[in-house]
Parts: C-alpha cells; structure tokens; sequence
C-alpha cells in the first residue's frame, strides 16, 4: 500500500484509527470457547464491527506464534478476513543480521502479504535495508516506545540529544516517507511536538491510547503534520470494552468515540 492510497483512506474515512488483534484466550468471551477455533471467531467478529471505522489493524504475533501451526493458520485466516484497503501490520519487533531480515522480509511482507512490519534497530543499517528492498511494503522502526521501560535506555543523552533522536534521525536516511514510519508512543506527549519538529513528513505509529492512558487530543495536536501522519492504535480498550456477548458492539462503541475525535484533526 502506498502512502497515497493511505493518505486517502484517511481522508475518506475520517479517521487514523489502528486496532490491535492482541488476541488472549484467557480474556476472550467465555461463551466462544464452543467455537473450533475461538480466537478466530473472536477476531472475524471485531473486524466485522469496526472495519469501517479504522484505516489499519495489527496483530501482535506473539499470540499466535504461541499456539505453533494453529496459531499461525489463524493468524493468516484473520488476516484473510480483513477487507481489502485496510493496512494490515505484523507487529513482530523483528530485528537481526542482513541475511536473516532478508528472511523475515519475505515471510512477513511476501509470503502473507502484510504491508508492514514492526522493526527494532538496535543492529542498524542491515538488520532494517532487506525489509525497505520490498516495494510498497512499510517497515516501522520502534523510535520511542510506550512502555515503562523505555526510559531505561531510550532517554539517555549522547551528544546533548536523547537515544531515540539518533535512532529516529539515523534511520531517516536509510528509508523514506513513503517506505519507513516510526513507533512514538502516546505516553509520552511531552516530547510528540519535538519529534515532529525534526521528523516533519513520517507517519507515525503511535500505541499508548486507551487502556495505557495516551491522551487522544494532545498527540493529535502535536503529531499530526499535512498529511494527518499518524496511525494511532488502540488494543485492550477496544477489543477487551465488554467480556460478554456484546463484545463486538461495545468495541465498536468504543471505535466510535475515538474516529469522533480523531475528525477533529482531519
């Protein structure tokens, strides 16, 4: 998917909503536990209600790796159900040595079909170079994180700048706007208006709304550039809003509240 196309599902949609299919069979309704494959029906049903609401939505891989070949068929089975247009993003971290990215590139970007990967930097140039020779596909380097660790090390100082400026600012010059974003985590807004500053024309992928306390308005009015530029993803908040069988209406509820915010910004 090209930023273009992005750019105008966006605009048509009013909305730069990104839902997490962090799929936990410990938290799923209990009354899908009769179903053959009760992630997947959980996960068919999310997406059922809320795909006209959101632009992208992104499995986290380690529930579905968890479960061995199964979880893997249901992984692609979830992916397959998706309508077409959406953005589809493997949140894997994934982030090793040239021939192995080159791996990974192809399994994830090729092989299923995603249109983006999530990438730690940590090895450089050529752990991130193999996933960016995929033409049309986007690889999103983790900048600074949502956590609470990631002030352990993405905040320390080299040079009077912070670790996740380099990073940020080194990685611009291997990819581009149109194949590269970065993870800004929406926990911290403190910093959202300054990252815009020397990274004007990415788009961002930001996770920390919801359940971890990100606040919509603020990143929005700090991290929004011409093209809106963000993508910004909710998980537990959405997917988790009911433990009982309304659960997909009450997710789309909860789906609801944030597009309303987010056609503030567009």
């Amino acid at each position: 998917m090209t930023r273009k196309q992005i750019i105008q599902h966006i605009k048509k949609k009013k909305s730069y909503l990104c839902i997490g299919l962090d799929s936990d069979i410990t938290k799923i309704p209990r009354h899908l536990l009769k179903y053959k494959n009760p992630i997947l029906e959980f996960n068919k049903q999310i997406i059922d209600a809320t795909h006209d609401l959101c632009v992208a939505y992104k499995p986290n891989i380690a529930f579905y790796e968890l479960y061995g070949s199964k979880g893997w068929q249901t992984l692609e089975k979830t992916i397959a159900h998706i309508p077409s247009g959406i953005f589809k993003l493997a949140d894997a971290k994934r982030g090793d040595i040239g021939n192995t990215s080159n791996m990974y590139a192809k399994a994830f970007l090729e092989n299923m079909d995603f249109d983006a990967i999530t990438v730690a930097p940590y090895m450089g140039e050529d752990s991130i170079k193999p996933f960016l020779e995929i033409k049309n596909k986007w690889v999103i380097v983790l900048g600074l994180t949502s956590n609470q660790g990631s002030k352990d090390f993405q905040f320390l100082k080299s040079n009077k700048k912070p670790i996740y400026q380099h990073v940020i600012e080194k990685c611009m010059q291997y990819g581009s706007p149109e194949n590269m974003m970065f993870v800004i985590g929406a926990t911290h807004e403190e910093v959202f208006r300054d990252i815009r500053e020397f990274c004007p024309n990415h788009f961002f992928l930001v996770p920390g709304v919801g359940a971890q306390g990100g606040d919509l308005h603020k990143l929005s009015q700090f991290g929004c550039n011409n093209d809106v530029g963000l993508m910004v993803n909710a998980t537990r908040s959405i997917i988790y809003a009911s433990p009982e069988k309304d659960f997909a209406e009450k997710a789309r509820e909860e789906a609801l509240s944030l597009r309303k915010i987010m056609r503030l910004y567009i």
